[in-house]
């Protein structure tokens, strides 16, 4: 579990280093998803490996669960009462559920196109690159070429106080689902002892906000007219 952890919270980090440059030319993120698009196999690949670490990650938290049943044994506590468990390691099989349907809409919604607007389906935009798009100072899609208006699809999404209602509320228990989770996993890989447990728990604390505020910025700026 802790393992198909680590490469998942490598994947939302990067996901968000990638869709921040909404907030930069359109070229950046537009020329960004088409290179991604233009990977083919590789980032079939690449989603291939993502879609098995989510199934033994849940596969991982079903068993554990089941197994701690087991080791409490029968019968059931009458009354629970947390003593130092945190809020978020409470409630991280619930905030597993939520974040999971997440994951499946927001596919659905820009990477598939299922759940964007009739109109934008029917008629997508493209956009005409202005200037090269570089990774590692490597251009790997040029000035002219035609790509998809990712930027307009993004704010157009956002737009609707509905979405961004659900995106915000999914990305907030995304975070707290990472806060226990990548505080668990220096334990679990034994990174952790009690000369800096603390500080670690601190700096989880701080990236997690971190990520939850970077996440937020998108759709509120679409909402409040920041992006155009």
């Amino acid at each position: 579990m802790a393992v198909t952890g680590v490469v998942l919270i490598f994947f939302v980090v990067g996901h968000l280093i990638g869709n921040l440059q909404v907030f930069e030319d359109p070229d950046r993120i537009n020329g960004y998803a088409h290179f991604l698009q233009s990977l083919g196999p590789t980032l079939w690949a690449a989603r291939i490996v993502l879609f098995v670490c989510v199934i033994l990650h849940i596969w991982a938290a079903t068993v554990l669960t089941l197994e701690n049943r087991r080791a409490r044994g029968a019968p059931r506590y009458a009354v629970k009462k947390w003593i130092r468990a945190t809020v978020a390691s409470r409630y991280m099989r619930w905030t597993g559920f939520v974040v999971l349907a997440f994951i499946l809409y927001h596919l659905a919604q820009f990477s598939f196109g299922y759940a964007q607007p009739r109109t934008y389906k029917t008629n997508l935009p493209h956009y005409i690159m202005l200037g090269d798009y570089r990774v590692l100072g490597v251009t790997v899609v040029r000035a002219g070429t035609e790509v998809l208006d990712v930027r307009s699809m993004v704010i157009l999404g956002f737009q609707n106080p509905v979405i961004s209602l659900f995106y915000i509320v999914a990305i907030g228990l995304l975070t707290v689902h990472l806060l226990h989770g990548a505080d668990s996993l220096f334990q679990t890989l034994g990174w952790r002892n009690q000369r800096w447990a603390g500080g670690l728990r601190v700096g989880v604390t701080v990236c997690c906000a971190l990520y939850f505020l970077g996440n937020l910025a998108i759709p509120a700026a679409a909402l409040f007219g920041v992006l155009r």
